[in-house]
């Protein structure tokens, strides 16, 4: 028996060890003759019935487009596409470079600090201080992020003396408590409007529409939002959450304006602000939104993103970024408002050169989303790849949602603000720039002629004078 044994392992180690040999010896063989039948096919097949037929659709359609229109052949319901991204390359800031100080004005030494604090809503009786111009964009817990991505998020806010939006979820109890500097969205929800609540926010952003839905609600039924965010949000069990497209069912300004002058009053006098998509109207948009009386705007660009939104939405309505800034800063310097109404920008501004570029067209503040969702994930989506998309670990209903660790969130995220930041001084110094108020057009120039011309800023071909740029 021992002998039966001894040759049959003998018998599995010779065997193994020759077909590893094989490999090792015939791998060149095998590929030869593996190409040679594949390329045999590929080359005399007719166009027809030959795989390489996908290679003119998919240059015709795009893959995302072939993608999404197989999923709307199979549902026969609106889709929704993840994280909002556009399939479409919307104008951005590319083209437009920062002007280096080496002659005269000279770069900042580099042990010189920079001032990079902003108010928010200056006209207010108690305007919002914080010490970054990047803000924590509204994420909301429930309909978006998990409770744990939402702690960690509101804790690096706090660390790094910054804002976080509270988005248009529920409002977690342990999230006002460790968020330093909490911007309220007052949302079309029937939650997130409780009198202490309001009572807690240093400032609270309205929210009309935004770049990824505009205006449009949404139903989320229970399945998708189960646990504790339900009662947060003050819902029965079976029942659903409903986003709504108005505040009021026959809304008008004069309803809003009021509504306006109800937090103003309620929230003791902090800043009071509106958020829109950036539209065609983006002009008239302000216009009504200056007749509200509000003390800060916030305009999300064409690339903005969201959990899910409908294709259509993100990618055939609204404006780039970069076009809704220049207008709504050109507006409101227009209407001698600039450094009286504060302006808060987001869509599609993922790295420091994007938010300086921003800051010098005329933004005040910066709002940070998709860049800080990944940043606050980080190595953290290891846990969910290579089976399931790395965003599985940061979803409130994420399948490793409950894997996400609180400490490693809270240093990912107020590293990358910080480092962020300190990358936008280097900038600053080389510039030659001592503070962000500091910055304006002048300190950029765009190699796209058209953009510049927009834009009101040189266009590098041409030699610069002190009349370049509006």
């Amino acid at each position: 028996m021992q002998n039966l044994f001894l040759y049959s392992t003998l018998a599995m180690v010779t065997l193994l060890f020759s077909s590893a040999l094989f490999l090792m010896l015939g791998w060149r063989w095998i590929m030869k003759l593996v190409v040679k039948k594949a390329g045999t096919i590929i080359l005399t097949d007719s166009y027809q019935e030959n795989i390489i037929e996908m290679m003119p659709g998919l240059r015709h359609m795009g893959i995302q487009n072939t993608l999404e229109n197989s999923l709307r052949a199979s549902s026969s319901e609106v889709i929704y596409r993840p994280l909002g991204g556009s399939s479409i390359k919307w104008p951005h800031l590319e083209s437009i470079t920062l002007i280096p100080a080496q002659t005269s004005p000279f770069p900042v030494d580099g042990d010189e600090e920079v001032d990079v604090k902003v108010t928010i809503g200056p006209k207010a009786k108690i305007p919002m201080e914080i010490d970054i111009p990047l803000i924590i964009s509204g994420m909301g817990y429930g309909i978006g992020v998990s409770e744990q991505v939402r702690l960690s998020l509101a804790q690096a806010a706090k660390n790094t003396g910054t804002a976080i939006n509270s988005g248009e979820g529920g409002i977690l109890p342990e999230e006002l408590d460790a968020a330093g500097k909490y911007i309220l969205q007052f949302s079309k929800t029937s939650w997130g409007k409780e009198v202490e609540v309001i009572k807690r926010a240093d400032a609270i952003e309205i929210k009309l529409g935004k770049g990824a839905m505009f205006g449009v609600g949404k139903k989320i039924p229970p399945e998708e939002m189960p646990g504790r965010a339900r009662q947060i949000m003050g819902l029965e069990e079976n029942e659903d959450a409903f986003i709504m497209e108005k505040f009021f069912e026959k809304q008008t300004l004069r309803d809003l304006k009021e509504m306006v002058d109800v937090l103003r009053k309620l929230s003791g006098g902090v800043p009071i602000g509106a958020k829109i998509g950036a539209g065609g109207k983006i002009e008239e948009d302000l216009d009504h939104l200056i007749e509200l009386g509000v003390d800060f705007i916030t305009i999300d660009g064409g690339q903005a993103a969201m959990k899910e939104a409908p294709p259509i939405l993100l990618d055939d309505f609204g404006i780039p970024t970069l076009h809704a800034v220049v207008r709504a800063a050109n507006h409101l310097e227009k209407r001698k408002l600039k450094g009286q109404i504060s302006l808060i920008v987001s869509g599609g501004l993922l790295v420091p050169g994007h938010f300086l570029k921003v800051l010098a067209l005329g933004a005040d503040a910066i709002s940070v989303g998709s860049a800080l969702l990944f940043a606050v994930a980080h190595t953290q989506v290891l846990k969910a790849l290579p089976f399931e998309p790395p965003t599985q670990a940061v979803w409130y209903n994420g399948k490793f949602k409950d894997q996400f660790t609180l400490e490693e969130g809270v240093q990912a995220a107020e590293k990358f603000l910080t480092a962020s930041m300190e990358e936008m001084k280097v900038a600053m110094r080389a510039i030659g720039k001592r503070s962000i108020k500091e910055l304006t057009k002048k300190d950029l120039v765009c190699y796209d002629e058209l953009t510049a011309k927009m834009a009101g800023i040189p266009f590098s071909f041409e030699a610069m004078n002190e009349n370049s740029a509006n």
